[in-house]
Order: structure tokens, then C-alpha cells, then sequence
């Protein structure tokens, strides 16, 4: 069994990032900003956003963290925002999710620059995902692509089972493995017998948020197992996959802490970069 080493992949294309920073500030002559807004005070949002200032701030990025108050009117953010859109230092603006239920987070999210949205979550680059145009992906599936082609898997002619339906994660990651001209099969927790679609698959891709979800007996010999869980159970982060049933029936599987989690961060920097050099995303 092959252990898929999510930090080894995110050391790679820091390695990248790093020297396209470098070469950008060195023609461009300006220090790039990373805008990051976190409106009021949910935990792991914060611990969230300060890991990714400090991460940006390492390669060489300048990030700021604007904090709001959960108060905050949807006016007011409009506002924020369209000011950083205008701000020609900033090249990437992340809203810290979720948002306070009085603020409509798509409508917030919308109101970026499809340019500067570097978590690819505005409608624009939504489609442009969906119809084959170059935009912003969604990080976390672009971290799954990433493991994938470090790692030399091949995707082509593939029967892929991708359980969760989430619009950040799930929907996202389906298009770009039919992109590399996978099979599809779109699950959910609610998907009848569950088990024997998960068997006939030659790449399972949990990302249910649903610890254990994914037992041994629901893998095909040999098969990829991608866990983009992130859970908390008796103190411990695990994820979707039951990772010791997992690895004693898979060929590859993917950790957690340690997996897909730890090359997202990375995703963010490297859309950023990529919207500095406004060139497509690396995929």
C-alpha cells in the first residue's frame, strides 16, 4: 500500500510558488497581497486564517487579515470588498466561511473580482469550470488533482466514485475528473447500497464529513482511496475513510491529518500567483 503523502505534495509546490513570486516581484517590482476577511469570532475560522497569513507570509506573499465584527452589516462587507477589488496591490481576496447567518454568503461571495477569487467560488468561475474556460478552481479539489498527478495517477478511462455533493468540494471535483476523462459516479450519504458503488471504482474520493464513513470492505482491491474528511471524534482529527481498514485493501491511500488538507492551503497560494502572472490555473 502506497501512503500518498499530502505534505510531501504541499513541499512541491511551495517550492513552485516560491520561485514564481520571486520572479514576479523581480519583474513586476510591486509586493502582492493576499486579502483575507474574517467576520466575527468562529474558532476554527481564525485558527484558519492566521495559518494562512503565516503560510503566505513565508513564501514571500504580504497578507492581511481583516476582521470584522459578526455585527457587521451585508452593506458594509459590499463595501470592504469592493474596495479591495479596486485595491491594485491585492491579487487574491478569501472570505473566511462560514459567514453570520444574517450576511448571504453567495451574494458576499459574488461581489468579488472573478479575477482576485481565489478560492474559485464565484458563479463566474463556476461556470467557467463547468464549460472548459480557464478561471479559478476551488482549492480543495485542486489539491486532489494535485496528489493525483504527483503522484503519476492517471485519471483517463477511470471509473471514479466521488461521495458528497457539496458545491466547494464535491460538485467541483466531479467536473475536473470528468476533465481528465474519468467516469463519474456522483454519491452522497443518502446513495442506495453505497457499498457496491464504492467497490466498482477504481478511485474512492470521500468527501462526505462523515468520520468512518468509508469502511475496508466498501474497496475494490488495489483501488485509490482520496480522504477529504476532516472530523473531530474523542479528541482527534480523522477523516470519511476508516484509514486502517482502508489500507489493508488499497493500493494508495491518502492520511488524515496529513493528506489533502495539508496541499489546500498551497492551492490558495498558487491561485494567487497565478492570478499575478493572469495566467490559467495549473491543472
Amino acid at each position: 500500500m502506497q501512503l500518498l503523502n499530502g505534505r510531501e505534495v504541499a513541499a512541491f509546490h511551495r517550492e513552485r510558488v516560491e520561485r514564481r513570486l520571486a520572479d514576479i516581484q523581480e519583474e513586476l517590482h510591486i509586493q502582492p497581497e493576499l486579502a483575507i476577511i474574517l467576520v466575527g469570532d468562529d474558532a476554527p475560522s481564525a485558527m484558519y486564517a492566521r495559518s494562512m497569513q503565516k503560510t503566505a507570509r513565508a513564501v514571500g506573499l504580504k497578507a492581511e487579515i481583516y476582521q470584522k465584527p459578526d455585527s457587521i452589516s451585508e452593506v458594509e462587507l459590499l463595501s470592504l470588498i469592493d474596495k479591495l477589488n479596486e485595491q491594485a496591490s491585492v491579487f487574491g481576496i478569501l472570505p473566511m466561511m462560514p459567514l453570520p447567518r444574517h450576511l448571504n454568503s453567495q451574494r458576499i461571495i459574488d461581489c468579488i473580482d472573478p479575477k482576485k477569487d481565489v478560492d474559485g467560488l464565484t458563479d463566474v468561475n463556476i461556470a467557467h469550470l463547468y464549460t472548459g474556460r480557464p478561471g479559478f478552481v476551488p482549492c480543495t479539489p485542486r489539491a486532489v488533482i494535485a496528489i493525483l498527478d504527483y503522484y503519476h495517477i492517471s485519471l483517463s478511462g477511470k471509473d471514479v466514485a466521488i461521495i458528497g455533493r457539496s458545491n466547494v468540494v464535491g460538485k467541483p471535483l466531479a467536473q475536473l475528473c470528468l476533465n481528465r476523462n474519468a467516469t463519474v459516479t456522483h454519491c452522497h450519504t443518502r446513495t442506495k447500497d453505497l457499498k457496491a458503488v464504492c467497490r466498482r471504482a477504481d478511485l474512492v474520493i470521500a468527501a462526505a464529513g462523515r468520520a468512518g464513513l468509508v469502511t475496508g470492505d466498501m474497496i475494490k482491491p488495489g483501488a485509490v482511496v482520496i480522504d477529504v474528511g476532516i472530523n473531530r471524534v474523542d479528541g482527534k482529527t480523522v477523516g470519511d475513510v476508516a484509514f486502517d481498514e482502508a489500507a489493508a485493501v488499497a493500493g494508495a491511500v491518502t492520511p488524515v491529518p496529513g493528506g489533502v488538507g495539508a496541499v489546500t492551503t498551497m492551492m490558495v497560494l498558487e491561485n494567487v500567483v497565478c492570478g499575478i502572472a493572469r495566467t490559467e490555473t495549473i491543472l
